[in-house]
Formats: structure tokens, sequence, C-alpha cells
């Protein structure tokens, strides 16, 4: 059974060419599950064949359909409908299928096949705890790698930290000016919140110092001498407050004084900054760890950032890159629809592409990595494609395999749930907010209420957690999204409890069946197959192919959507059919069967979307 769509195939391309003399090849005959309205278990799509047989394609799919039929013992009968000739598979055949497949853990899963990839996804920045962008960044990172893995892929999780540059020295400041003292352990604030509440303090600061400088005579003879002659007062400062920041501020001063002696070593400020960082990271620790994702390697921004002057001095000698007259590194990518980018500074100091250059050369060296896929939002879309371009000029051995899995905006619906600053939801805030709502929801069901404590708070988690997951991986990476936390713990929309909630039900099926010792052995007298039954197992049939097409375009919608499907067929089965009732004791046995197989591969593919599944609601 597990080949049976190549050996249709095959056949299609064997009869097609019998007939029409022309040869096809089979792994181009295209084969689909036939739609649900019409007789039949897949089609295939005749219209490639009509010109070559000049015939009408009703006339073409019947003389197809004989010969394949001949060629393929396993096909029951066929019929024609509008030039797509649909094929119904024997019992036997799915009956089959359902025995080889049940109790497969594996099943979908693919041997090692030779290619190792590293996914970097998260790459947070140590001045702010981590957001809803971010989680959107980490569950496609994660899902990713979990379904490359799946496929057969030797994996490596990594993320870059930005932990060095201005607005770290921000925090830094902020807290040295105005922190008092105050540490995770006596305030009681997570260590990431507390230096991003001093990262939001600079701000405020920065902006008092700024409205208080508007008001004097500076200001004043600043504005006369430099505003157009349509600019208001209002919206000159508005726009002049990053050159004031660089050119008057008393704390831009201290801040940039701060990052220069950063640079320096100077022991005193790196002190500061390992404390506080260290902070930071307990705090990203703890988030990582209530999503269920972890790291094989880290990269840091401090250890990175002076890389890749030798990749760049390698260009300037292979003619890729060219140094103007001030000094500063460029290339020209005019040719391939970008512009000329800059490289290197004229005082020799890095830009992030430079950066970005060494770093990508440093994970080949390390992990000698066949693919490399970057999790990096849609706004930095132009960046990686300058980036992967300048690469393959340079003839660097990994340049073909780079990847850039951009995403869209995420955000919530009529405005946001909670900020630190104005624009940011917290991905801890919002960890609680699923939570909050999973349980408000068993409450009134009350299906938890004589569970023991301990069990009642993980069975939540997991539902809080599997609907905030599901949620962001059911959207195709590339589209923006809205996520409403409400929507997302729906037992009867497209959500992940509503696929809990299935193999919860399949769960109580299984502890029932071990309890009265149920027989499964005649499933196999079971006869004949109800089309409910058949929905199932052709979904079931579709799973190794579905992984494969995720894998493929690094896209886990297409496991979540897939579950979704495969719970919702389900649970149209468990309405129309009896199971426990059922007229005969090969029925019954067959449908137990097919419905442990049906959560066996439930489980499988929300795990793959870093989603577990609680054993009751």
């Amino acid at each position: 059974m597990s080949d049976i769509l190549q050996k249709i195939q095959e056949a299609v391309s064997h009869s097609v060419t019998a007939l029409y003399g022309e040869p096809v090849d089979a792994s181009k005959v295209q084969i689909s599950p036939t739609p649900p309205d019409f007789t039949g278990d897949y089609s295939v799509v005749i219209f490639p064949f009509v010109k070559m047989a000049k015939k009408a394609p009703d006339v073409v799919a019947g003389e197809v359909g004989n010969l394949v039929r001949e060629k393929v013992s396993e096909i029951k009968g066929f019929n024609i409908v509008k030039g797509f000739l649909n094929l119904e598979l024997e019992d036997a055949c799915w009956r089959n299928f359902l025995q080889e497949t049940v109790g497969n853990a594996h099943y979908g899963r693919r041997p090692a096949n030779g290619i190792k990839v590293m996914v970097e996804y998260s790459s947070p920045n140590t001045n702010k705890p981590l957001h809803l962008g971010h989680i959107r960044n980490i569950l496609l990172g994660w899902s990713c790698s979990k379904i490359l893995e799946a496929t057969g892929h030797e994996i490596v999780r990594s993320q870059i930290v930005n932990d060095r540059g201005v607005a770290i020295c921000k925090s830094m400041l902020s807290w040295k000016k105005f922190g008092e003292g105050k540490t995770p352990e006596n305030s009681g604030v997570k260590g990431d919140h507390l230096v991003g509440d001093f990262y939001v303090l600079f701000e405020k600061k920065t902006k008092e110092e700024y409205d208080a400088w508007q008001e004097t005579d500076a200001a004043r003879q600043v504005y006369e001498a430099q505003h157009k002659p349509t600019q208001t007062e209002a919206v000159f400062f508005k726009e002049f407050k990053n050159k004031w920041f660089n050119e008057y501020s008393t704390l831009g001063t201290e801040v940039r004084e701060m990052l220069r002696k950063w640079e320096a070593n100077d022991p005193e400020t790196i002190d500061l900054w390992k404390k506080m960082n260290g902070w930071v990271y307990q705090g990203f620790d703890q988030t990582y760890s209530d999503l269920g994702v972890s790291f094989d390697k880290l990269y840091y921004e401090s250890n990175t950032y002076l890389l890749g002057k030798d990749i760049v001095e390698d260009g300037l000698k292979k003619g890729v890159l060219f140094k103007k007259e001030d000094g500063s590194v460029w290339i020209d990518l005019t040719d391939a629809g970008y512009d000329q980018k800059l490289v290197l500074r004229a005082d020799g100091t890095s830009v992030y592409i430079t950066q970005d250059l060494g770093t990508a050369k440093m994970r080949y060296e390390d992990f000698g990595c066949d693919r490399f896929v970057y999790v990096v939002a849609d706004e930095q879309n132009y960046h990686f494609q300058v980036l992967f371009e300048i690469l393959k000029r340079l003839e660097e051995p990994y340049a073909n395999g780079l990847y850039h899995l951009s995403y869209g905006l995420v955000e919530l619906p009529g405005g946001r749930m909670k900020t630190r600053e104005g624009t940011v939801v917290d991905a801890d805030d919002l960890i609680t907010e699923v939570i909050r709502l999973a349980e408000e929801q068993s409450n009134e069901q009350g299906a938890l209420a004589e569970v023991p404590e301990e069990q009642r708070s993980e069975n939540l988690r997991k539902v809080g957690l599997g609907a905030l997951k599901f949620f962001i991986t059911k959207v195709h990476p590339k589209k923006k999204m809205i996520f409403n936390p409400e929507e997302s713990v729906d037992l009867q929309g497209q959500t992940g409890p509503y696929i809990q909630y299935s193999y919860v039900r399949i769960n109580g099926l299984m502890q029932r069946m071990a309890k009265e010792g149920i027989d499964l052995s005649i499933a196999n007298a079971y006869d004949p197959i109800q089309p409910q039954e058949k929905a199932l197992l052709i979904a079931l049939h579709e799973y190794p192919a579905v992984l494969l097409s995720a894998a493929e375009a690094y896209d886990p919608s297409l496991v979540a959507n897939f579950c979704y499907d495969l719970a919702k067929k389900y649970h149209k089965f468990w309405h129309d059919l009896s199971i426990f009732s059922a007229d005969h004791a090969a029925a019954k046995a067959f449908r137990l069967q097919l419905s442990k197989c049906v959560g066996q591969v439930l489980q499988s593919g929300m795990d793959l979307l870093g989603v577990d599944m609680p054993e009751r609601m």
C-alpha cells in the first residue's frame, strides 16, 4: 500500500505511451485524493494527455482507465468526471494499510538522508524580553526544525543573540543611574523584564530631557537656523530628535561613552554588561522552557561583530568588491536588480552585512551544514537577498544552501493585551493569558474538577500552549496574521484544543478497550469499509507526503492544517458510526484500530508543531 500511488503513476505512464506513442514521465503524473463529492479514492488528471491523444478528455480517461485497471490489481473500479479519472481501490488494500500503520510510532517519518541543516531562530536583543513577534519566529523555527528532522535531515538549532550596541548600553546606563541596586532577586522581577523596564525608563528619561531642551534658547537657535519654511516647530522637533540625541543630549553622550568603554574592554563596564546580560539570559531560558524549545548552539554578536573583514579582503583580491576613494568597500549588485552595497566603512569598521558574512562562514566551519535556514521577519527580505548574492559571488561553498524563512507581522485584535513600551506584547504575558483562558474554559465545562491539582495544571498548560502554538503555525509564514487569544482556545474552531479534544476522545476509547480486553485481531475481517472510514484512511495515507511537502517548503502550516482536517474527519466518523455498539465484533475492532491510528498520527503531527497532547480536557 505504501507505494500504491507510485504504482498507479507508472501504470498511467505506460498506458499513455502504449495508447498514444509518446513517453510520459511517471513522476509527473498528477494524482490527488478524490474530492468527497465524487466516488473514488484517488483522481488522475487526464488533461496533459489530451493533446497527444487528439481525443476528448473523457475518451482519453476511459482508454487510460481500462489499461490501468488491468495493470494494477488493487484497483476495484473507476469512473470519469470532466476529464478526471477517479480510481477506487479494493477494501483489502485499506485494511492492509491500516494493519501496517497502526502502532507504528515512526509512521510518516523518513530515514536519514545525510543532509545537515542549521535552523536559526529567535535571535533576540538583550535589552528587553521576548515578545509576540519572537513567539512567531520561535515557533516557526522550532516546528521547521522538527519537520526537517522527521524527514531525515540532521538538524542543528541555533540563535545569534544581539548582546551589544547602543540599545544594550541604554539599559545598562539606565540601571547604573536609576537602578538603586535592583536585581531580579531583590525586586521579584524576572531578569529580562527588569532589564527591559530600565530600557523603557531610559526612553522616558530621554523624552523628558528632550522636552526640557526644546524650551531652551539653544533649541530656539537650532530651530531658527535649520527648519524648513514649511515646517512647524512640532514637526521640526519630531524629525530632529535623533540628531539631538547624537549631538546635544547628555544621556546620548553618556551612552556613547559607555559603548566606547565597552569596545575598549573597560573592566567596570564589562562587569556590568555581563551581570545584566546574565539576568536577561535567565529570563530568556525560562520563556524558552515554557515554550518547550531549545538550541544546540548559541552565537553572540559580541563575539561575531568583528567577523567578515577577512572575507572582505578576499573579495577585494578577487575583484568581486571594490574600494572607493574614501577607503570604504562596496559591491555593485545593480546587474542583479539590487544596488551598490557598503560592506566595510571608510574607517575600517564593520556594518551588519560584514558581520553576517563572517558569521555565515563561522557556522559552516563549525558544523559543515549543507543548508542554513534563517528565520527572520519579512522586513529583512532585502538584506538577505543581498547577503546571499554576495556569498554566491564570493564563491563560498555553502552559498547555494542558504534560505531566508521570511514571515509576516503578527498582531493582536483590537489593540494590545499588555505592553511595556507601548508597542510590544510580552511573550510571557501571552503565555500566561492563553493558559488563563484555557482554565476559564475548563471551569465552565467542569471537566477537570475532580482531577488532582498538579495534573490539572499540567493539562491546562498543554491546552493553553497548544492553542497558542497551533494558532501561530496554522498560518502560512509569509502571511501577516492576527493572533486572537480567545479564538485560539475555541473547542469548535480551527484550533489546537479542537484537535487535542479529538485525541482525548481517542485516548478514552483506548483506555476502555484495554480495560475490556477487546481483541483487535479480527479487524481484517471487516467489510465493507464505510465512506467516513475511507476518508480517514485516505487522510492517514497522505501524512508522509504532507510532511515531505512541509519540509521542502519550510511551511509548518501544511502539517497544522492536515491535523485539523484529520480531526475534523474523525469528528464526523465519531458522530456517524458506532464503535463499541457496532453491529458486529469485526466492525468494532476495525474502528478501534482506525481510531488508534488517527490518535497516533494526530500526536505525531502536533508534536512536530511543538504541541503536547493532554490526557484529559
